[in-house]
């Protein structure tokens, strides 16, 4: 055939970085300090109800928008730790992972030729879903070093031709936990504007330090115009389940759910009530992470500082960043295809993550390392970098 076989739709979307790097961490033997995947496992009796599940019959479709009992579970896990109530029946959806909700989103409630606001950098998934909807995208960016919002940067992105302002807090991958006044900022855009937010909170119990995670529909007038979306994979460590949620006004969750539909129509009928299970009875358990990680954030900032990359410690997620421009070189990209041949270690290069990395504070020269592996694999890839020459 002499005709394109992939539709324009899909025209500049690269294959995920994730995929690419993880797959090249495999084949050189590298440590893996790229994608943001935990080495352990969640809860062990989470687990073991997924397991009861498969055997106690749980292995056909559920309902599309979710087992009830998972409902529940999200409404009350709202509102106990945010004092949002929400009715399960009409203000919950369960997602195949936020990727999806965000997929499922962005197609229910993004028309053709709308504008959306993305925080810049944005995981590589929004973009493409921008993208295939035929959305306009804006982006606000969050510059180096300090990944902090420019609010008038933000005021000349939002406008009355705004649709929607995709938002992720904590922020894969600076970092950032946008704060309180940072999200009033937004706020009070979304309202004078009639905008809606489509928040990513995935990384909501990952917080470190003295930071706060704020879901932004508890601030005034955001509730009726938020769609919220979060998962189990992050704070229970269990990433490939792929399970989530999309939560707000019945309005926007049917848009999702509607959208759902033709995507996946449901998933991971047996993981469903564990996830519940993780919800109801292991709260403590994204505390327990968070507490570790941030020492296993310490031990990466310290051993990368050592061979000439400070970081700034992250406030939240599993990510740091560092400028690699201090050791001679022009990009992040030539850098991490030449890291595991110089010291076996994979990391992911951040311009991938900006429409303009090239801009002043842009991410020509950042690369993304993650702190969610053993704290044996960190000092395994630490060890492998001090040992290595890392200047172009």
């Amino acid at each position: 055939m002499d005709a394109p076989l992939t539709a324009s739709r899909l025209d500049g979307i690269a294959p995920t970085i994730f995929t690419r790097m993880s797959a090249l961490a495999v084949s050189t033997g590298s440590v893996n300090l790229g994608q943001g995947f935990p080495d352990a496992d969640g809860p062990e009796a989470v687990r073991e109800a997924a397991v009861q599940a498969l055997r106690t019959g749980s292995n056909q479709y559920a309902p599309g928008i979710g087992l009830p009992a998972l409902r529940q579970a999200v409404a009350a896990h709202q509102r106990r730790h945010y004092g949002i109530g929400l009715d399960p029946d009409t203000e919950v959806v369960v997602t195949t992972g936020v990727t999806e909700g965000v997929a499922a989103a962005v197609l229910g409630l993004v028309e053709p030729g709308d504008e959306v606001v993305v925080i810049e950098p944005f995981y590589d998934s929004y973009p493409a879903m921008l993208q295939m909807a035929g959305a306009v995208r804006r982006p606000v960016a969050l510059r180096a070093p300090d990944f902090r919002l420019d609010v008038a940067e933000l005021e000349a992105a939002v406008t009355d031709d705004t649709r929607a302002i995709l938002l992720n807090s904590p922020h894969n991958p600076t970092g950032t936990v946008l704060t309180r006044t940072e999200l009033e900022a937004i706020a009070t855009l979304a309202r004078r504007h009639d905008v809606l937010v489509i928040a990513d909170e995935v990384y909501e119990h990952l917080v470190f330090d003295h930071h706060e995670h704020v879901p932004i529909s508890t601030l005034p007038g955001m509730a009726e115009r938020t769609l919220t979306l979060s998962s189990v994979g992050k704070s229970w460590s269990l990433t490939g389940w792929k399970v989530g949620w999309a939560t707000g006004p019945a309005a926007l969750v049917r848009a999702v759910l509607d959208a759902k539909q033709w995507l996946t129509f449901t998933s991971g009928a047996p993981l469903q009530p564990a996830v519940a299970v993780a919800l109801d009875s292991h709260d403590h358990w994204p505390k327990e992470l968070a507490r570790d990680l941030a020492s296993r954030r310490d031990l990466l900032v310290e051993g990368l500082a050592a061979v000439g990359l400070p970081a700034r410690p992250a406030e939240g997620t599993y990510f740091e960043l560092t400028d690699v421009a201090g050791l001679g070189w022009d990009d992040a990209e030539t850098f991490c295809a030449a890291l595991p041949q110089r010291a076996g270690v994979v990391a992911i290069p951040l311009p991938i993550f900006y429409d303009r990395p090239d801009a002043p504070g842009g991410g020509r020269t950042l690369v993304r390392w993650t702190f969610s592996k053993d704290r044996a694999v960190i000092e395994e890839g630490l060890e492998r970098l001090a040992r290595a020459d890392l200047t172009a």
